[in-house]
């Protein structure tokens, strides 16, 4: 499906090291091929390495802001140019190759009443749901605390219980499947974790990690950035594989080490540059010799069992809700884009939806 039209109806501005903005203009950025193309609100100016798009006419910009962020247009702007990636810019030129619907003036304003009566409707179902997980992770985590935190702050220090692996892949990369470390669900097939980064061409330098191994990520480990490895599969060079003693159950070591107070153990360990709010590349990491200074009690396997399975009978409850509160904020998403897409292309007629 294409979006058809005019193919203009917006001019480039500004060609100086900074651009000037109106209110009124859209401006992108370098994620413009992800959705970034923004509607300017007040008067300003913007880096020389951003595109300015001024309206040639009388237009309702809530209608473009939902054309720009529809699954339609980006997928057309995503056809301008090849290898796309984070940090690349794309030019006017690009942008002045993908058609745009132009309805009239009426049409763009009553089409945009109804998206933002409809899309206020699902955000708001949205929200709801994304407290919802907040409070159940909030619960889930306490759950842990209250069976296994106390063990962290006492007996042996963590690199007498833990040895890193460094194994890569080499030659077999391509049969092994691609792992990602998500601060929300521990070791994950990379498809499943939206947050991981785009798939390299070739990954024989990944660490080959085995069933079983904890996986650490370096630069997200004080939020949480660690789990067991669910099966043998490849991570990322930069990430941790780290291999239980016997006699530790990785499951149980996997919940200690996501508590709070093992958290902020990591946190007063990291070394670089940036604080631990940062979410940039130059987030502070920290070290397996540092992570292995840290002192955890390891009981009996009895009890480590025990544990283990208390925290999994008090958080099998809550790993169900969340998982419907996520497929809920999932089918929802998947609903306003669809609706955004039929609503702008005249998919739907939104005089009779009203």
């Amino acid at each position: 499906m294409q979006i058809t039209g005019n193919k203009v109806v917006l001019n480039l501005t500004g060609a100086d090291n900074m651009r000037h903005v109106e209110a009124g203009d859209f401006v992108s950025h370098l994620r413009s091929f992800q959705g970034g193309l923004e509607y300017a609100g007040i008067t300003g100016k913007v880096s020389a390495a951003y595109t300015v798009l001024q309206p040639k006419a009388a237009i309702d910009s809530r209608f473009f802001c939902y054309v720009f962020k529809s699954a339609l247009y980006v997928q057309a702007l995503q056809t301008t140019t090849d290898q796309l990636r984070d940090g690349q810019s794309i030019r006017y030129p690009q942008f002045s190759q993908i058609p745009l619907p132009q309805p009239s003036l009426d049409e763009q304003r009553a089409i945009a009443d109804y998206l933002d009566r409809e899309t206020a409707q699902i955000d708001a179902f949205i929200a709801k749901n994304e407290e919802l997980i907040a409070l159940l992770t909030e619960r889930r985590a306490a759950a842990a605390q209250s069976e296994v935190e106390h063990h962290v702050g006492g007996g042996a220090r963590l690199k007498t219980r833990l040895r890193e692996i460094d194994v890569r892949a080499g030659s077999s990369w391509e049969k092994l499947p691609l792992l990602s470390v998500s601060i929300h669900h521990g070791v994950v097939p990379r498809e499943e974790d939206h947050e991981s980064a785009n798939d390299s061409s070739d990954l024989s330098h990944y660490k080959v990690a085995k069933l079983g191994d904890l996986v650490l990520n370096r630069m997200r480990a004080f939020q949480g950035g660690l789990g067991v490895a669910p099966c043998e599969g490849l991570v990322s060079p930069d990430y941790a594989v780290l291999r239980p003693a016997d006699g530790v159950d990785p499951a149980w070591l996997a919940l200690v080490m996501r508590t709070p107070r093992f958290v902020g153990e990591i946190a007063m360990r990291l070394r670089g540059i940036g604080g631990t709010d940062s979410g940039a590349v130059r987030t502070p990491r920290i070290s397996v010799a540092d992570l292995g200074a840290i002192l955890v009690s390891v009981p009996s396997g009895t009890l480590q069992s025990a544990e283990l399975q208390a925290v999994v009978t008090s958080t099998e409850r809550i790993e169900k809700a969340l998982m419907v509160a996520q497929r809920s904020i999932a089918l929802a998403r998947e609903r306003r884009a669809a609706l955004i897409s039929a609503a702008v292309t005249g998919k739907i007629d939104v005089g009779e939806a009203s």
